[in-house]
């Protein structure tokens, strides 16, 4: 068995009562999840669970949507984080009524999805290619393992549980879809979320069946593109000649290879995420140095050759995924809502898993800027993907018709608490800076560490200990963003003092007692950034950061369109703090008028300008214009 390991705090030991953080969640509360629920009740996502598609309609019943039972999970999921920070009556009924159309939708062997149930019965387990079975089932566990530990209620819990019974069976040895796996990975981490909520082990050996049969048995093209087989692995025509496309298929759902042996993210972005995040799960539930390493290997690709500056990732809206390295396009990169998240589930469980401080660097420009920018100001419109640079012509959607990325969002920032701190037998640690407070035991005392802080704007963060039986020896280690180039300095009780930096985080190993407090001191200039000279679309260019907020360049503060200004090399930065959130102001220049004609031999004039930024995660909420990341640079 593995040595015990880091733990997450669960939401109800940590508080948040942050200036940046907690008007976003209250707006989660109070306006996007109701928002969401009423557009699963106007959409008809509640009432498929009653098994009746919209109408009786041959032609209608085939566009009864696939995947509708994992937005009604990620809802209640969501909700069910609210509900444990905050009491919400009402919010409590309307879940518990939620919980009862499943309940009611479940069939006597635990099986329970309403497309294959109404619309395809008798078809269940046969496309795991793309219909989205397994993916709705891991949804509905993680909505029942949420539902269960904000709550307290089993009713949710006990239904997912019959289900994950009745796949086991199928999926286990003897069963009828014995070496399957699913197409969209999603019910392998979930899996993991279930045996830590039960205590029973069927869960996590099951999870590691369908990690380790992915890639064994492919996913199998024609020449058409349609996926066969039972199952949706490979099954026969064998001896059909592989070709290129065959491969971008199976690359798609990452089947091309045994997970152990795959090195380079690739395919459909969320899935990849996905399945990384299980990866690192049963590494360190299992001990598990294969997975371990291939989840490194797998990083180590991501973050080199493919990562957006803004925490985006999947580059290719052609497969909501990954492109060939260094391609990450502005105007056209996709960078969905959901995969910028489930780079944070990864990222997170990275940093359990090996206790560095470079996955929790990544899950904090993701969730400071390719997750926030997923929605808006008001928390009732989305971004599906995230481009870098916009014509003018973007905006945010009031909803979708694949609609993941609204509640994916949702249950993210409802849950926030789970990703401030770790704990482990040698005490606490700081992965992110936000106000409140984390609640933990160490050597059997309870301990209490109260955090203050004006992050992200300033980087004075404080931390006390508020409660402790006894004087008690303790670590604390606090996190050491990258982004401060090793400028930080930590005093405690008033005193400056030197300190061992350890993957990335500061320790601080002494005898702790109430009243003792320790600041953090973090550099924040503005500052410039350049990309990698092969990213094509930045090539000139520069981006502004300050601290782990990047910013874009937005029309609407500007003195012309974004394309026609110029960021001066030699000018300095200033930032301006108003409206609850930064400004950069640069010097530049903005160009003039084109020259007359297609072609000309002289460079049009150019004129001084102040050139202002905005979050990137705050553009699109004042009316269109033209946007961008990358900035042109003065030559």
């Amino acid at each position: 068995m593995p040595a015990p390991h880091r733990t997450s705090l669960p939401i109800a030991d940590v508080v948040i009562a942050d200036e940046f953080w907690s008007p976003r969640r209250e707006t989660v509360r109070t306006r996007t999840i109701p928002h969401q629920e009423a557009r699963l009740r106007d959409g008809g996502m509640f009432d498929a669970l009653l098994l009746k598609p919209r109408s009786h309609d041959d032609d209608d019943r085939e566009r009864f949507p696939i995947f509708w039972d994992s937005d009604v999970a990620k809802w209640i999921e969501a909700a069910s984080y609210a509900l444990a920070s905050q009491a919400d009556p009402e919010l409590d009924a309307a879940v518990d009524k939620a919980i009862a159309l499943l309940e009611g939708a479940q069939q006597e062997d635990g099986y329970l999805n309403n497309y294959f149930t109404a619309v395809k019965p008798g078809q269940r387990f046969t496309d795991l290619g793309d219909a989205h079975e397994l993916y709705c089932a891991g949804h509905l566990i993680e909505a029942g393992v949420a539902h269960y530990e904000a709550t307290g209620k089993t009713g949710l819990l006990d239904i997912v549980r019959r289900y994950a019974d009745l796949i086991d069976r199928e999926f286990g040895p003897g069963g009828s879809c014995e070496g399957g796996y699913d197409g969209h990975q999603e019910i392998e981490l979930a899996l993991v979320k279930l045996y830590r909520a039960t205590g029973e082990r069927r869960y996590l050996d099951l999870s590691l069946r369908f990690i380790d049969n992915r890639g064994t048995k492919p996913f199998y093209f024609d020449v058409e593109g349609e996926r066969r087989g039972r199952a949706g692995y490979f099954a026969g025509r064998e001896d059909r000649p592989f070709t290129p496309r065959d491969q971008r298929g199976r690359e798609y759902a990452q089947s091309h290879a045994p997970v152990r042996e795959q090195d380079a993210v690739v395919g459909h972005a969320v899935r990849a995420m996905y399945q990384y995040s299980a990866m690192a799960d049963l590494a360190l539930e299992l001990g598990d140095d294969g997975l371990r390493e291939a989840c490194e290997r797998l990083w180590d690709d991501l973050v080199a050759t493919k990562l957006y500056v803004t925490g985006g990732i999947g580059s290719d809206p052609s497969i909501e995924g990954f492109g060939k390295p260094y391609d990450l396009p502005d105007h056209t990169g996709y960078a969905e809502t959901c995969a910028a998240i489930g780079l944070v589930f990864w990222a997170q469980r990275m940093m359990i898993l090996t206790g560095e401080a470079k996955y929790v660097d990544v899950l904090e420009r993701a969730l400071y800027n390719g997750v926030l920018s997923g929605a808006s100001a008001d928390g009732t419109k989305y971004f599906y993907g995230n481009p870098l640079a916009s014509d003018g012509t973007v905006e945010r959607s009031d909803w979708f018709d694949c609609a993941c990325c609204p509640p994916n969002l949702a249950r993210l920032l409802t849950s926030l608490e789970q990703y401030v701190y770790t704990a482990d037998a040698e005490g606490l640690w700081v992965n992110l800076f936000v106000t409140g407070s984390a609640r933990f035991a160490h050597a059997g005392q309870r301990v209490t560490v109260a955090q203050e802080s004006g992050y992200p704007w300033d980087g004075g963060i404080a931390f006390t200990v508020t409660e402790a039986e006894a004087p008690l020896p303790m670590t604390l280690r606090l996190r050491l963003p990258a982004w401060a180039n090793g400028a930080a300095r930590i005093s405690v009780n008033g005193t400056v003092l030197p300190y061992a930096a350890d993957r990335g985080y500061a320790v601080l190993d002494r005898t702790w007692a109430a009243g003792d407090r320790v600041e953090l001191h973090l550099p924040m200039d503005p500052t410039l950034v350049r990309a990698d000279p092969r990213v094509r679309s930045a090539a000139g260019k520069v981006a502004f950061q300050r601290g782990p907020i990047v910013h874009c360049v937005e029309e609407v503060d500007n003195a012309a369109a974004v394309p026609r200004l110029i960021v001066s090399r030699s000018g300095e930065l200033r930032t301006e703090h108003a409206e609850g959130q930064d400004a950069i102001i640069a010097e530049g220049l903005v160009d003039g008028p084109a020259p007359d004609g297609l072609y000309s031999t002289e460079a049009p004039a150019a004129e001084p300008t102040a050139i202002r930024t905005v979050p990137y995660f705050a553009w699109a909420n004042r009316g269109k214009g033209t946007m961008a990341v990358w900035v042109r640079e003065t030559p």
